[in-house]
């Protein structure tokens, strides 16, 4: 198996993401022992934003990583895990509204793909980016 970054760059629908993740300098930490669990946004989530928020938040660091820390939570949340749960801490340091009642919705994103495995932790594929409050 591959680590999140390199599982995410060879799924090849997560261009944007990892351009994002890359610009944020968070590559060495999702490289990293973790484990984590990631919500990953497709570049189609991306491409949903408002015009010009993506080069917008390149261009705004501190801004484009607390989005992106946003998408992680620390541990290794499976999906049977996560529908037992309410809620979620992120890395960013505050919560995303779980609801499992009708498939997986992480705040207003839908869960696509569950459980992509990663050696260092597990991704859960969104069709909408989070932003946190």
């Amino acid at each position: 198996m591959a680590d999140i970054v390199d599982t995410a760059v060879s799924a090849g629908s997560f261009n944007t993401l990892v351009a994002a993740v890359k610009a944020a300098g968070l590559v060495d930490t999702l490289k990293g022992a973790g484990p984590f669990t990631v919500f990953a946004p497709t570049d189609e989530a991306f491409a949903k934003l408002p015009e010009g928020t993506v080069d917008g938040l390149l261009q705004d660091v501190p801004k484009l990583k607390e989005i992106l820390t946003y998408h992680v939570v620390s541990g290794k949340v499976m999906a049977a895990d996560v529908s037992k749960l309410n809620n979620a801490t992120t890395v960013q340091g505050t919560d995303v509204k779980i609801d499992a009642s009708s498939g997986v919705k992480i705040n207003d994103s839908t869960v696509t793909t569950a459980d992509v495995a990663a050696d260092n932790g597990v991704i859960h594929i969104i069709d909408t980016v989070l932003m946190p409050a």
